[in-house]
């Protein structure tokens, strides 16, 4: 038996490496050590195989493996003696049909992420409301038909362009190419709208074509992707300035409703109304506000107060200078009446005169006898005229006594 088994064992090792497929049934993997164990079967002969590799293997697939997944691996056939075992350790693992489908969508993905193509900051923005959409979409389908209808049902006066192509086999990426060239050179295509009502993955293979998503991308026209509700969505999703999650919601998303806009016109307008209504009464309050203050409400009664004050003023002012004039008048009177007694005409009165020397170049009042030598001019002044007479010379006084009406001249 030992023999036999060593044979055996001789005989593998001389295989070498092969290409095994079949479908994962059982994953293991440890944490901490470096081997994975798997378990491929063979559908089909019902049959198993033992298969190990390094965990980075499992975690690296182009393919997420779990249990049902089909994949071709390329490894070498080991057998064991001791345990009479045979068993596939594994270097490389490559999806299976659409596995191997999904892997080159997903590098494909990797690439365009890449260089910016799913960037938001590159989407366009959907205009409000376009006048013409372009739709690219099959010929009388169901696609075709929600789009248009559900447009029109929302806002009557849009316009279509529609575009017939394939939209799976190998014709359609280069029909929906040409398709959607010509609609974003019209001038008159505001948005285009590109719908197929989802699909398997085989179907939808031309929405994930490197050409398209380029195509797409290099657009000056914005472009909406509505290709179903598939859980794995074509790269056009991701290229697109929008993604609808079915043609219906495009053509909810692309026009808006009328009746809902006529809704919102009317309560912006019952809203613009109501704050005017509020601002004319704010501004009504505060005129209200300002025509009770009192020099609104009685311009002139200020006036009339000022006038009150001017005239108290003006009276006062008048009694004082009147007061004032008085008090002047009566200190006149008193300095007239003290000149009129201190001066010389009063004097006169009383009995005395003023003896003048004339005819000489200076006429002068006699002060004393000196003044009138004999023979000397004189101009006696007295209270009601003037005399002349000549000086006889100095007087001598007799005994008697002079009365005021007896004085000489002076």
């Amino acid at each position: 038996m030992r023999t036999v088994s060593n044979k055996v064992a001789q005989w593998i090792e001389r295989l070498g490496s092969v290409w095994v497929e079949g479908q994962v049934t059982q994953i293991n993997i440890r944490p901490g050590t470096r081997t994975a164990f798997l378990v491929l079967r063979d559908p089909v002969a019902d049959m198993s195989l033992s298969v190990t590799c390094s965990p980075d293997l499992v975690r690296d697939a182009p393919v997420p493996l779990r249990e049902g997944t089909r994949v071709i691996v390329y490894g070498k056939m080991s057998y064991f003696p001791g345990r009479g075992s045979l068993s596939l350790r594994i270097t490389e693992i490559r999806a299976v049909g659409i596995g191997e489908l999904l892997a080159r969508i997903e590098r494909l993905r990797g690439l365009l992420a890449a260089e910016g193509l799913f960037d938001a900051r590159l989407k366009r923005p959907i205009p409000f409301l376009p006048g013409t959409v372009g739709l690219i979409t099959g010929r009388a389908s169901a696609a075709e038909h929600d789009v248009l209808e559900v447009a029109r049902n929302r806002w009557p006066a849009v316009q279509f362009k529609v575009r017939n192509t394939a939209v799976q086999g190998p014709t359609a990426v280069s029909q929906i190419l040409s398709a959607l060239t010509e609609l974003d050179r019209d001038p008159r295509v505001d948005v285009i709208v590109l719908a197929r009502g989802g699909g398997s993955v085989e179907d939808l293979l031309p929405f994930s074509d490197e050409a398209l998503c380029r195509a797409i991308s290099a657009c000056t026209t914005p472009v909406i992707s509505a290709i179903g509700h598939e859980p794995d969505s074509p790269l056009c999703d991701h290229v697109a300035d929008l993604r609808a999650a079915t043609p219906t919601d495009a053509a909810k998303r692309v026009v808006p409703d009328a009746a809902a806009e006529e809704a919102r016109v009317r309560e912006l307008r019952d809203r613009a109304a109501a704050a005017l209504r509020g601002w004319v009464q704010r501004e009504a309050h505060l005129l209200a506000a300002m025509r009770s203050r009192p020099v609104l409400a009685d311009p002139l009664g200020q006036l009339r107060h000022r006038d009150e004050e001017i005239e108290r003023l003006r009276g006062t002012a008048r009694r004082d200078l009147h007061r004032s004039i008085e008090v002047e008048q009566t200190t006149t009177r008193h300095l007239r009446e003290r000149l009129a007694t201190l001066g010389p005409a009063a004097t006169l009165a009383r009995g005395y005169a003023v003896v003048q020397r004339v005819g000489i170049e200076e006429p002068h009042v006699v002060r004393s006898v000196a003044d009138a030598p004999p023979g000397a001019q004189l101009r006696i002044r007295v209270a009601d005229g003037a005399v002349t007479a000549a000086s006889l010379g100095p007087d001598k006084p007799g005994p008697e006594k002079l009365g005021p009406n007896n004085r000489g001249s002076r």
